[in-house]
């Protein structure tokens, strides 16, 4: 439904019906990202993505996430991408470092790509933060990708 009716806007479309989607899980928090990887899938195949259609890798930690996000992208396979796992902060400065570059990197492969790239890595002060944020995060980052895909379908 538009907001005004002499300006024409795009619609949310959330159905994900052919739709190629690949997911990139770093295993440094094991716990964390099974539970973010679990929902998501859960939620893509509820928006109606055929399961031979996604795609998961998984890498060693948060850092190494870009580059698999790039090669993914770089293959033209996939509508939309989603990043997974979880940075949590720690008793020195490398939990700023590792987010911070981590982000860049998602964001990067987002722009240089013109490719959809969900960022589902929880940056959390605790373990207990990102327990309890990794479901509705993982299912975030499902309907974020099914949406931006169908929405760079829809744009000129």
């Amino acid at each position: 439904m538009a907001r005004f009716k002499d300006i024409p806007e795009y619609e949310i479309e959330l159905a994900g019906k052919g739709l190629r989607i690949g997911v990139v899980m770093s295993r440094f928090n094991p716990d964390v990202g099974e539970g973010l990887l679990a929902a998501c899938i859960a939620e893509l195949r509820a928006l109606g993505i055929s399961p031979d259609l996604i795609r998961i890798a998984t890498v060693p930690g948060a850092l190494e996430i870009p580059l698999v996000l790039q090669r993914l992208a770089r293959s033209g396979k996939f509508d939309a991408l989603v990043a997974l796992g979880a940075v949590i902060r720690g008793e020195t400065y490398h939990f700023e470092l590792v987010s911070n570059e981590m982000a860049a990197g998602i964001s990067a492969v987002t722009l240089d790509h013109g490719l959809p790239v969900a960022n589902g890595v929880l940056t959390t002060e605790n373990d207990e933060q990102a327990l309890a944020r990794m479901a509705e995060k993982g299912r975030d980052c499902a309907r974020a990708a099914v949406e931006m895909a169908n929405l760079q379908k829809a744009l000129p």
